[in-house]
């Protein structure tokens, strides 16, 4: 089970000022040497956090750590595949593409792709993000009658969206949404596809989660791991995290 990093927030933060600090560089180095196993970026066109240098620069900084992975979401028909193919282009490193529905200048990820609905335009950019060397997830939510078609469409994982999950932890609804999530990562493994987790996940929530969703592969982590990180640290935190990860399979 691998911890991605997403380091939207350290590139909002920097973007306030022409400073180039917080660099976006210097947090991924510190949270790889700390154990994550992963970095996530989500460049949106507007550049309101990622900017499109900081996905070059990040590609060729995981040049130096070829056991870990770089991860790129985004809208594959706004500017994602773009980018994807000028990375490849350049032979630098690019694992996966998790594509994710969203508006140009929508706030934050909030659900996911609807099958059949999205199947038939999804198909030749799955296809083409294939062809640049690159997995497939989809940023899914936890349905497990859609996972099948997913698959059908060419998927190889799909990222389940843990904001339902999140929002319930302290709520007597809790218990359902957690099983919303077993049954869809079930379904997901019955049909051939890995199953990844990202939205909301943080240190109270994420080692229920990952005990009671199987064969989770991968969580993607942005705002609440930055936000500890600005009182604890970029490795304290990221061995906070990979310490709740491990507590879930004690």
């Amino acid at each position: 089970m691998a911890l991605s990093v997403n380091l939207n927030k350290v590139a909002l933060v920097r973007n306030t000022r022409h400073l180039g600090i917080p660099s976006v560089l210097r947090a991924a180095t510190l949270c790889l040497q700390a154990g994550a196993r992963g970095i996530t970026v989500h460049p949106r066109p507007d550049e309101r956090h990622i900017r499109l240098h900081d996905v070059f620069e990040l590609a060729a900084l995981m040049q130096a750590w070829p056991d870990r992975e770089f991860n790129i979401e985004g809208n594959p028909f706004h500017n994602l595949m773009g980018i994807a193919a000028e990375v490849q282009a350049r032979g630098l490193p690019l694992h996966q593409l998790t594509f994710v529905p969203d508006s140009e200048g929508q706030f934050t990820s909030d659900h996911g792709w609807s099958f059949p609905a999205d199947a038939e335009r999804l198909k030749p950019v799955i296809a083409q993000a294939k062809a640049l060397g690159a997995r497939v997830s989809l940023f899914m939510d936890p349905e497990p009658t859609q996972m099948a078609a997913a698959q059908a469409a060419g998927a190889d994982r799909v990222e389940l969206y843990t904001e339902p999950y999140a929002a319930a932890w302290s709520t007597p609804q809790r218990v359902a949404q957690l099983g919303r999530f077993v049954a869809a990562a079930q379904a997901a493994h019955a049909a051939g596809l890995g199953v990844n987790a990202g939205h909301d996940l943080n240190r109270d929530n994420l080692t229920e989660f990952l005990r009671a969703v199987p064969g989770v592969s991968e969580v993607s982590i942005g705002h609440a791991l930055i936000a500890d990180a600005l009182e604890m640290g970029y490795a304290a935190t990221v061995e906070a995290y990979n310490h709740c990860m491990a507590l879930a399979h004690d």
